[in-house]
């Protein structure tokens, strides 16, 4: 941060050098910055090394179940692609109001840390409810998703695997909102909390249950594949939830209550959610209509048949476990300072000019996190 009085780049708290006689007097007096270091959270350098960790254990969980269920039986590899068509399906719910998050939880100028708590508990708890009715009326229509998303030879074997990882739809809608806001708060730390349970968790269930070396003489199917990741799913999301709520809203809540206050203002509230609702159906309404279009592509390609299903299960097992995970990275952490950047314009404009204008260099100012090496500078 630039201090108003001189030029000295502030990156950490300061420590004050007592005056001396023998010191020279061309160093300045005063307040010295402590070691200056970009691994932290509020940082770019760091928030990204955080992204890169969290999205890279996914990656390497889902190509090795791929192999695993390979191990199992090779027909029903395709069918293990319904979790990745069931979360699409419901990605316009977790790109609406999570989408919105970063310029409206991540609004540190004009909104106190209290008030951004609660709107992200108003969104952690609509998306809870979302996910939890996605995910029934997807178990209640497990033949069509079958029917639509499953090839026929394996068909009629996979409506078990269907209604298993419907309710998957709802840790994942908890999930995405808990990380959305949680990075649009400077707490990269919570997703990776998240992704870290859900991959050691995963990875020693599996170990033991559907690996070649699994525990027991009994015949690994790819039905409890689907059970262990559900497991995962829900544990790895209501624990990173948890986490965030000890760490986050209960010091706040203690600080509250010290002041007899009980902290009502953190609780979700229809005015916070009508704060989120606006800008979220913006990105819902371009979500719904993007994930309709690939949905309508992977029906056209499960219908030529089982070689074709599998084959673009593997590529985008291939896409999202090597290419994605530094693109995916790089995009939540710009959009964290992005956020933070708009929410200083919007305060310098005035909350209440409905119609405020920029020019091209605070349009530049505020977009400069999305161009990576700049940001290192940040």
């Amino acid at each position: 941060m630039l201090s108003n009085d001189d030029n000295v780049i502030e990156c950490a708290p300061t420590v004050t050098v007592n005056d001396s006689p023998a010191q020279d007097s061309s160093v300045r007096q005063g307040p010295i910055p402590k070691a200056c270091s970009g691994w932290r959270r509020d940082k770019y350098i760091g928030s990204l090394a955080f992204n890169i960790a969290t999205f890279i254990l996914p990656a390497l969980y889902g190509t090795l179940s791929k192999l695993w269920v390979a191990n199992i039986d090779s027909s029903m590899v395709a069918t293990t692609d319904v979790y990745t068509y069931l979360n699409t399906a419901a990605e316009a719910i977790d790109e609406g109001l999570p989408r919105a998050a970063w310029v409206i939880v991540g609004d540190q100028a004009s909104r106190s840390l209290a008030k951004r708590l609660q709107l992200t508990h108003t969104l952690i708890l609509f998306q809870g409810v979302a996910g939890l009715v996605l995910s029934i009326v997807f178990v209640s229509a497990a033949s069509v998703i079958a029917d639509n998303f499953v090839p026929a030879q394996v068909r009629e074997a996979s409506l078990t695997y269907v209604r298993i990882a419907s309710f998957t739809v709802l840790a994942g809608t908890v999930e995405t909102a808990v990380a959305t806001a949680t990075r649009a708060l400077d707490k990269p730390d919570v997703p990776l909390v998240i992704s870290c349970i859900k991959f050691a968790v995963n990875i020693i269930l599996d170990l033991l249950i559907i690996s070649r070396f699994h525990v027991g003489a009994f015949q690994p199917t790819v039905n409890m594949q689907a059970a262990i990741q559900l497991v995962c799913s829900l544990v790895a999301a209501f624990a990173g939830l948890a986490y965030f709520l000890w760490s986050n809203t209960w010091v706040l809540y203690r600080e509250a209550s010290g002041r007899d206050d009980r902290g009502s203002d953190l609780q979700p509230s229809a005015k916070a959610l009508l704060i989120l609702l606006r800008p979220g159906l913006i990105t819902f309404a371009e979500s719904a209509i993007r994930n309709a279009l690939y949905l309508w592509l992977v029906t056209t390609i499960v219908a030529l048949g089982t070689t074709y299903a599998t084959a673009w299960g593997v590529f985008n097992t291939i896409r999202w476990g090597l290419v994605m995970v530094p693109v995916n990275a790089l995009e939540v952490t710009s959009l964290q300072f992005i956020g933070h950047r708009w929410g200083q314009w919007r305060h310098e404009m005035g909350v209440n000019n409905r119609h405020p204008k920029a020019t091209w260099r605070q349009l530049f100012s505020i977009a400069r996190p999305a161009f990576f090496f700049r940001s290192l500078l940040c």
